[in-house]
């Protein structure tokens, strides 16, 4: 008898640790490990995000979202979204709140990009927000303005354009006549300029040879001027233009370099990179795929829980296996 007592004793101390420590790894499992300081903000969008989402500050993991509750301020539905962060961690007055995806594939969470004050937010207060950016729909707002810009400026250009061809050919079906009268007379203007031209070309000739002259004083000038001694010193500036011109290309050699190694480690299919993507996209979806089960163990385990420390409060002595005590009321 009293060896059975032990085996039950043991037996439910075992259940205890076992539950105990299903709490412990849910508990890890939800970020929700030890004491937090909560937050919030607004969007007025919150597609892909809900209960669980994971908060990160600059990529690190500081919390998840609690709550997402809808409001209604002049006459539009916005979202107020509570988050809870690890205590005591800092988050600068100007820091900004964003709904963003690290990746196509990654998963959506709360990222706070750190402000630049010295003064720090209190547990409770307001984060400012950044609405999400959505690529497709950018792509789609680019390609309706390109839509209107073809509707409202392009094709009218066309058909004016089409409408001053159609006055130009009039205008030289009409008035061919008038307008070869002008060519004969242009012509003649110009010979006119080019008998001027003759006239003026010997002064022209007589500045250039003036100017040649001053040209060669100047130089001479300059000869005078680029003695041994300066030349020396511009043969040295020039060889320091060229050792740092050299040292500039080397170091262009090395960026060239150091970008083609990055670039041959983000390709290979052998690589850090990849096999990291890859492995976090399994884990990922091992998760997703579990994560019914996990619910639902856990709902089993809560109600066994619930029904064990029922039955040990109306009657303590089922740990030592013992009869229930008898009830002197029913004797009265």
């Amino acid at each position: 008898m009293r060896s059975s007592k032990i085996n039950y004793l043991i037996v439910g101390l075992f259940v205890c640790v076992m539950i105990a420590a299903l709490l412990a790894s849910i508990a890890m499992l939800t970020g929700r490990t030890g004491a937090v300081d909560k937050y919030f903000t607004y969007y007025s969008n919150v597609t892909g995000i809900k209960f669980g989402t994971q908060v990160v500050y600059e990529g690190f993991p500081i919390g998840q979202l609690e709550t997402i509750t809808p409001e209604e301020k002049d006459g539009r539905m916005r979202f107020r979204v509570d988050f809870s962060v690890t205590q005591g961690w800092r988050i600068p007055e100007d820091s900004i709140v964003e709904i963003a995806a690290p990746g196509l594939l990654a998963a959506v969470t709360l990222a706070i990009h750190a402000g630049k004050k010295n003064k720090s937010l209190k547990a409770g207060a307001l984060v400012s927000s950044q609405e999400r950016s959505d690529v497709f729909a950018v792509v789609s707002s680019v390609a309706g303005q390109l839509g209107n810009l073809m509707d409202s400026n392009i094709k009218p250009l066309l058909t004016n354009f089409n409408t001053a061809v159609e006055s130009i050919n009039k205008i030289i079906a009409n008035d061919a006549g008038l307008l070869f009268s002008d060519v004969r007379k242009t012509t003649n203007d110009l010979a006119a300029v080019a008998a001027l031209m003759a006239e003026r070309v010997p002064k022209i000739a007589d500045n250039i040879e003036e100017f040649s002259a001053k040209m060669n004083a100047t130089v001479d000038g300059l000869q005078k001027v680029l003695n041994p001694a300066n030349r020396e010193k511009l043969d040295n500036a020039i060889s320091n233009v060229d050792a740092a011109s050299a040292k500039v290309d080397a170091l262009l050699d090395s960026v060239t370099t150091l970008v083609e190694d990055v670039g041959k480690i983000m390709v290979s299919r052998d690589g850090d990179m990849r096999k990291t993507i890859s492995e976090t996209r399994y884990i990922v979806e091992s998760v997703s795929r579990h994560i019914d089960s996990i619910n639902q163990n856990m709902e089993g385990a809560a109600r066994n829980m619930y029904e064990f420390s029922r039955q040990i409060r109306q009657n303590p002595g089922l740990l030592l296996g013992s009869q229930a005590p008898e009830d002197k009321s029913k004797k009265q």
